[in-house]
């Protein structure tokens, strides 16, 4: 891993040995408390990292090939990266504001599925993506059609 640190910001923040650009690390802004996180907008791109740049966050990391791979290949970071998707279906599953036909986290929610399908696999994003689903079906399906075709893509690894 030493070379990482040289290659890519996105997997020295996921192994918990870097920082995002407000110099947080990754246990800090895990323990973002609820309103923090939804408050906050520029942690979700260094969570849950894309090969495409971030419109919202002209500081976030661009995901590569050797990107990916370099997160597949480490535990810490795939367990970290675990830890990111269990700290986010928390928020999705104590919190229901999202639970609307339009919201920012839809697109949140796009990007983890996204992200879990690159760097995880697809199982982890399908399981992500079912649980999400859940949540959704359980306030009554509100979200909008165009959100939940994103999500089922992103969890096909498409998207």
């Amino acid at each position: 891993m030493e070379d990482m640190a040289a290659n890519s910001a996105a997997a020295m923040f996921l192994t918990g040995e870097g920082h995002d650009h407000r110099g947080r690390r990754l246990a800090d802004v895990l323990a973002l408390d609820d309103s923090a996180l939804e408050r906050s907008h520029d942690y979700i791109q260094w969570l849950f990292p894309l090969p495409e740049a971030s419109r919202f966050n002209a500081s976030a990391p661009v995901l590569r090939s050797d990107d990916i791979a370099l997160i597949r290949a480490d535990g810490k970071a795939g367990a970290n990266l675990q830890r990111a998707r269990d700290r986010m279906l928390a928020f999705y599953s104590e919190n229901d504001h999202w639970l609307v036909p339009f919201d920012h986290n839809h697109l949140r929610i796009t990007r983890i599925i996204r992200c879990l399908a690159l760097c995880r696999g697809i199982e982890e994003a399908e399981s992500f993506h079912r649980r999400i689903l859940a949540l959704v079906e359980a306030a009554g399906g509100p979200v909008n059609q165009d959100s939940l075709r994103y999500w089922r893509e992103a969890a096909q690894g498409g998207g």
